[in-house]
């Protein structure tokens, strides 16, 4: 049975199902509703965003509006954009950044959440933990050969890197995701909305 979305938020936002894995208490954030058009996944949010409790709220959350081509306000509308990360609590800090997203959310509450938008247009995978999860096998060994791929997850996947300022020399040693894939994610994403 499909939930109603109100119910199903309420629902995630109380859920502490990792929360001894946690380095602050579970504080869950998503956005969606069920006219959302696109579902953008990403990885798990950041310490800002815990602290915020806005999606993309930071640096990384600033380039992908501009890489989609889109203002705040249509990216916060969630009849435009649902957004709906692996994890949906900060999961802490590694060695090299954030840990990767909490294993026990995606299996619990992606479904769910996909159910209850229902009719979406298109799923835009940003990172590997996303590509991986959503692709299965036909994701590439690397998340460079499988954004370079881009073509044959269409029409309902594009996939994009994180937009971490992390990875601006990835960014600078492939150029032809700048050429190639992004006026696509942006031409996309301006028919869905027209």
């Amino acid at each position: 049975m499909v939930k109603r979305t109100t119910q199903l938020k309420e629902e995630i936002s109380k859920c502490t199902v990792c929360k001894e894995f946690l380095p602050f208490t579970p504080k869950p954030i998503c956005s969606f509703s069920r006219r959302s058009k696109i579902v953008m996944i990403g990885q798990a949010p950041g310490l800002r965003v815990h602290e915020s409790g806005v999606p993309w709220d930071d640096a990384s959350g600033e380039r992908l509006r501009e890489w989609l081509g889109v203002t705040g306000e249509q990216f916060y509308d969630p009849d435009i954009f649902a957004i709906v990360p692996m994890g949906f609590c900060y999961p802490g800090k590694g060695k090299t950044g954030d840990l990767p997203p909490r294993p026990e959310c995606a299996p619990l509450w992606m479904d769910p959440v996909l159910e209850s938008i229902g009719d979406h247009k298109i799923k835009i995978l940003i990172g590997q933990h996303s590509q991986k999860y959503f692709l299965k096998n036909a994701a590439a060994a690397t998340l460079t050969e499988t954004v370079k791929a881009w073509r044959a997850y269409l029409p309902g996947c594009m996939v994009l890197p994180h937009p971490s300022p992390r990875n601006n020399i990835w960014l600078k040693k492939n150029p032809w995701f700048g050429v190639e894939l992004l006026p696509a994610v942006k031409n996309t994403v301006k028919e869905i909305l027209d």
